[in-house]
């Protein structure tokens, strides 16, 4: 593989978060929280996107969860990766594609924050940038990258953690002293063992046009499923995903979700 996460000293003080933590992210992806994540921001791409064969850029799109399947449905993608561990993921999984879906998608091992020198400047017509922010400690220099990486009326999205929701998972799991000290803070413990940082809606919009993108929509992601831990999908799966979905795009729903799903254009 090829990619680069964001320079160390920008880190929350780690080099490589996925060198310890891949397996247990993998693992998230079964469970009905990473199952909702990616359903979820996948149904509200589909309202931004152009139709196929767009040019996709996937920044930290680690092992493709989130744009492989778009691959299958004729895009062209660039998955921008720092860790080896998670683009290998991507290939084995590629592996077992079509010939078609495989020659759609490049993997390039890179840091984000050099996505131009890497990539090339206006080159996309969509970039993607899901659960990276809430590892760096100032996202700014991100959020100008990919905004110069999608050409002009391009799509950009970001998923971030939210700030102004961390109280409702611990105290939707009983844990009160830990909801209590939560409600004054912007990062917190998350499911992977590591302390991450929370964004506001606020904040990120005001970044977003800082970068010269115009805020277009914003969603929620996870209002009812987020304090689950590893439980598994169960047969009442489609109704899950159709309440995460309406309440996604809904006050007050939207504004206790554990994730801001933003959407900004050129």
């Amino acid at each position: 593989p090829s990619w680069s996460w964001p320079s160390s000293d920008t880190l929350l003080g780690v080099n490589d978060p996925f060198l310890r933590l891949a397996d247990a992210f993998l693992a998230h992806h079964g469970t009905l929280r990473g199952v909702v994540r990616y359903a979820l921001v996948a149904r509200q791409l589909e309202e931004h996107l152009l139709p196929p064969p767009a040019r996709i850029a996937d920044v930290g799109g680690g092992a493709g969860q989130q744009t492989i399947p778009l691959a299958r449905r004729g895009y062209e993608v660039t998955i921008l990766d720092p860790s080896p561990t998670m683009l290998g993921e991507a290939r084995r999984t590629l592996a077992s594609e079509v010939e078609d879906v495989r020659r759609r998608v490049k993997l390039v091992r890179g840091e984000g924050e050099r996505g131009i020198e890497i990539l090339g400047e206006g080159s996309f017509d969509a970039v993607l940038c899901h659960g990276v922010l809430m590892h760096l400690e100032d996202p700014r220099p991100m959020i100008h990258e990919l905004a110069a990486l999608a050409r002009p009326e391009a799509t950009v999205s970001v998923l971030a953690k939210n700030a102004s929701a961390l109280a409702m998972r611990p105290a939707l799991e009983a844990r009160y002293k830990d909801a209590l000290s939560a409600l004054d803070a912007d990062r917190d413990l998350g499911g992977f063992g590591v302390e991450t940082r929370g964004d506001t809606l606020e904040g990120l919009s005001a970044l977003f046009e800082g970068a010269g993108l115009k805020v277009v929509r914003w969603y929620g992601v996870r209002v009812f499923t987020d304090h689950l831990g590893d439980q598994g999908p169960g047969a009442d799966l489609p109704e899950v995903l159709e309440l995460e979905w309406q309440a996604s795009r809904r006050d007050p729903y939207r504004c206790v979700a554990r994730l801001i799903h933003l959407i900004g254009q050129h």
